[in-house]
């Protein structure tokens, strides 16, 4: 879709007001949010570094301007601040920095005067009444950035202490399998157990396997999906290990025939504890033992670091705050929906709406959204779960994934009666989803009258900023590649990884890559036809909206986010 040049009227908050008080033109306000944005950088924070306002200037203004208090924050004591009242997540996501309690009063330090989101939110999970005080932006760049590194101290420093007597919740015992002699005998193994858990945290880690082979044994970290060895202990420690994993999650020992699911929770603070979900799998040369690593932060990330091209960004907002309907993401294991999904209810998460969700298992846990974990066993389905939640006066529905017919029948009515419905599905790319659902046997009148936006997705691996290199490749080359003859001819660069002290092999942190459809009434028409996905992905490209992964990906790529070897390996056919 050609994106319309930005008007007075598309420009809100913090920008609008910077244009309102004559520091910046329409123009110059509509650049630099497309940079910043490029940037992966709050609009203030790209205008402050990059010297085009001064922070002290813009400060003073919105005090005089808007009648806020104006506080220079280098001169207040950081011991002081009441930071312990929230996540330091939250205080990262809306640059929002407690620095006073009064009674029922909390006061928020903010560079943005127009930051009321941000404001409601800490409102909502403080139930306090809040009041902002300007400070100057890089000031406060520099305290929240002082509040990350002694968070990370804190952590580092808790968990350093004692190797062998971290606390753990969710599997620690006291005796039984876990006797007196085996904690002195196991000591060493419990170490070692430990210290693969606390770099698995420190280095952002996804994944932990724990692989058994006839004459070796190897640890291997997953990170920005990507799995590296770790370590490689004696092949004789194998059954000593996966006991221990298996005694902290509370699984059977004894059982070594079948799978088995546990999770463990590693308490780092009183208020914060890290979550690891286990899973154990008989194989030849012994257990296989996985943990994934759940980090509720995930899912505050906040919508523009999850990588929306400007109107894909458009599309979805408008999607997910229609008052009801079926939003479907859809993509393979680890591509990020569940991140996805938890951005879009972290939006729509207030006091005024009732959430609620399904999902096998709860992996992010969310205060104010009712989360219910699926349990086969015990009959609690994700069909049983929506039946449920229909009975429950509900506004929001996310269901963990649509897997049947019968799921699929209650969320598509419940979308069709005036609730919100959340959802994924395992295909390749946004057109296959509807055809997948009319193989489930959903009819497609219903389909095509529930379901308002699909969205495919895919995790890239973004490219270091302290040593990416240009790469020189030829003009037919790029164009093979499917970067069009304007792009290669207006100078493209595009950058490969190198590797540093600072990065894996080059890449630093992921970024998604979107495929976006809004089902219209073209393509409703369509499916009630029984198009097929061919039929409809060209629908959708006439209608301007839409654009496949692959292209969304070389977008990354001309914008220098991640590599065209990285997109290959992602998208390519």
């Amino acid at each position: 879709m050609a994106e319309a040049k930005t008007s007075s009227n598309q420009l809100q908050g913090l920008a609008r007001f910077l244009i309102n008080v004559g520091l910046l033109s329409q123009n110059e306000a509509a650049e630099a949010i497309e940079k910043a944005a490029a940037a992966d950088q709050p609009l203030l924070t790209y205008l402050i570094n990059n010297n085009i306002l001064d922070a002290s200037e813009v400060a003073v203004i919105a005090h005089q301007e808007l009648g806020l208090p104006l506080l220079d924050l280098n001169e207040v004591s950081r011991e002081t601040f009441p930071l312990d009242l929230v996540k330091l997540e939250l205080v990262e996501k809306h640059r929002l920095l407690p620095i006073f309690k009064r009674g029922n009063r909390l006061f928020l330090a903010t560079s943005d005067p127009t930051n009321q989101e941000g404001a409601k939110e800490f409102q909502f999970h403080t139930n306090m009444s809040i009041e902002l005080v300007l400070v100057e932006e890089d000031k406060l760049q520099q305290a929240l950035q002082e509040a990350s590194e002694e968070r990370d101290r804190t952590m580092e420093d808790m968990l350093e202490e004692n190797l062998e007597n971290l606390e753990f919740g969710h599997g620690e015992q006291s005796g039984g399998e876990e006797g007196e002699g085996q904690d002195v005998d196991e000591a060493p193994v419990v170490r070692f157990v430990n210290k693969i858990l606390l770099d698995a945290i420190r280095s952002g880690t996804s994944d932990i396997h724990f692989e058994p082979y006839e004459k070796s044994y190897r640890i291997r970290f997953r990170q920005d999906g990507m799995l590296f060895e770790k370590a490689s202990p004696p092949v004789s420690l194998a059954h000593r290990i996966s006991s221990r994993l298996k005694v902290m999650a509370r699984l059977n020992i004894a059982e070594r025939r079948v799978p088995q699911d546990g999770r463990i929770k590693l308490k780092v603070s009183d208020k914060q504890a890290i979550d690891f979900r286990v899973n154990t799998c008989p194989t030849v040369y012994g257990e296989k033992v996985v943990l994934r690593v759940l980090d509720s932060s995930a899912a505050e990330v906040g919508i523009d670091a999850l990588g929306f091209e400007k109107d894909q960004k458009e599309l979805f907002l408008k999607a997910i705050h229609r008052p009801y309907g079926m939003i479907l993401v859809t993509g393979p294991t680890g591509s990020g929906k569940t991140v996805s999904l938890y951005t879009a209810l972290n939006i729509l998460n207030r006091p005024e709406v009732n959430i609620s969700t399904a999902e096998d298992p709860v992996e992010i846990q969310v205060e104010g959204i009712n989360q219910v974990h699926i349990n086969t066993a015990t009959g609690l389905t994700f069909a049983e779960a929506l039946r449920a939640f229909l009975r429950q006066d509900p506004d929001i529905i996310m269901v963990g994934e649509i897997r049947d017919l019968e799921t699929g029948e209650i969320a598509v009515k419940a979308a069709q009666t005036g609730h919100l419905v959340l959802s994924t599905l395992h295909t390749n790319d946004a057109p296959q989803t509807l055809t997948r659902l009319a193989n489930m046997g959903i009819p497609p009148y219903n389909i095509a009258s529930s379901v308002n936006l699909i969205m495919a997705q895919r995790l890239a691996r973004r490219l270091c900023e302290h040593c990416k290199t240009p790469e020189k490749l030829p003009r037919k080359a790029l164009l093979e590649e499917g970067f069009t003859e304007e792009e290669v001819d207006s100078g493209l660069t595009v950058y490969k990884a190198v590797g540093c002290e600072h990065c894996t092999n080059g890449y630093k942190g992921r970024v998604g890559i979107f495929e976006l459809m809004p089902v219209s009434e073209e393509i409703g028409r369509l499916i009630m036809q029984d198009g097929n996905a061919a039929q409809l992905k060209e629908q959708a490209i006439k209608e301007g909206y839409y654009y496949d992964l692959r292209t969304a990906g070389l977008k990354k790529v001309k914008a220098g986010i991640t590599s065209l070897e990285e997109i290959n390996r992602i998208t390519k056919d």
